[in-house]
């Protein structure tokens, strides 16, 4: 399994923990949690790190878990482990997948070196759709999803639709506040959430909306009409030409994925494997990504996003994809801890009284 054989092989996973956990999450919630056992990893999730608000169904719960799983099975690889996942939910215990030893290497394109170069790209985007062969180094690990190219304009006025219903919505503009990071001075920085540099934000925007968003004054101005101005200031987000792609499932309650119905958490768990896939195929051609994640967290523009894909397949995950106009900030990681038997990220602190455009993952 390793040329260090008297080392196990627990032991050398977790020496890499840091570089999996460079895996992307809703809001970087970055919801792991690992349990190292004598011959297996458990893979679950803290329940204080969900967002019951924008995400009720979980979907971008369990697509983050199928993410992180395959980010390691992608830097075991790498270090010459050789390990699978066994994809088994439970949500009452709340574990998402076993990682064990397999017979040969995790069969994969990537390496460790893929996963440092991932990163979001939410400022500008140089011009010009994607090209046949990036769409087929996107679509290359594809197995149970499809990959569907959009032209950026087509869906300009859909994301301002669901960016209003985001703002308008006191409970979703609550969550995102826990996970807002939106000056140097708040004490979870440099660890989780988005920060206003990660977001392409400059100090002096994430200080404006900082002001209009405080609890008290947001409860005012969204009578006011808040949302639809906050979204409008988004409007140009895709009127150029670009792609964005969407990432779709099988929509019907009776397709199957190895047993789950589709839809069902270990579905959502296989198809968060291929959609990293998918993104670990763009960095490589030198591409950067920018969730969309609004469209599909309104519950209107899901449905119309569907309505405009023929209603066969189920969208999972929005995202545009190009050439950043400059180097992305990476977003902040929670450090590894010392605790080798548990390794738990910490709940996030509350009553950041901030918020910013659009909560892109």
């Amino acid at each position: 399994m390793s040329n260090r054989d008297s080392v196990h092989w627990t032991a050398l996973l977790r020496e890499r923990e840091e570089l999996c956990r460079r895996a992307p999450s809703a809001h970087n919630t970055q919801p792991w949690v690992l349990r190292y056992d004598n011959d297996a990893v458990e893979v679950g999730w803290d329940p204080a790190r969900e967002l019951p608000d924008g995400d009720p169904g979980r979907r971008d719960l369990f697509l983050s878990l199928g993410a992180f799983v395959e980010t390691c099975l992608i830097v075991a690889a790498d270090a010459g482990l050789a390990i699978r996942a066994e994809i088994t939910v439970d949500e009452e215990r709340r574990t998402a997948a076993r990682l064990v030893p397999a017979p040969d290497l995790y069969a994969t394109p990537f390496s460790a070196r893929t996963v440092g170069l991932r990163g979001c790209a939410r400022g500008s985007h140089t011009g010009g759709r994607l090209t046949a062969a990036d769409l087929g180094a996107a679509r290359a690990g594809l197995e149970r999803t499809s990959l569907v190219e959009v032209p950026a304009r087509e869906l300009a006025g859909l994301a301002v639709r669901a960016d209003r219903w985001l703002f308008g919505s006191a409970p979703v503009v609550r969550e995102l506040r826990t996970w807002l990071r939106l000056n140097r001075s708040h004490p979870r920085y440099a660890a989780d959430g988005l920060t206003y540099e990660a977001l392409a934000m400059s100090r002096a925007e994430a200080a404006g909306l900082r002001a209009v968003l405080v609890p008290g004054v947001y409860g005012v101005l969204r009578r006011l009409g808040l949302a639809r101005l906050l979204a409008a200031s988004q409007s140009g987000l895709l009127r150029y030409e670009g792609s964005v792609l969407v990432l779709t499932g099988p929509a019907g309650a009776t397709a199957s994925d190895a047993g789950a119905p589709a839809g069902s958490p270990a579905a959502l768990v296989r198809a968060g494997q291929e959609l990293v896939r998918v993104w670990y195929g763009l960095v490589e051609r030198g591409i950067a990504v920018h969730p969309l994640s609004q469209i599909l967290d309104c519950p209107r523009t899901e449905r119309e996003l569907a309505r405009r894909l023929g209603g066969r397949e189920r969208p999972l995950a929005v995202f545009r994809a190009g050439r950043a106009a400059g180097p992305p900030v990476r977003s902040a990681r929670i450090g590894v801890t010392g605790n080798w038997s548990s390794t738990t990220a910490a709940s996030p602190a509350a009553g950041e009284k901030a918020a910013t455009p659009a909560p892109h993952r």
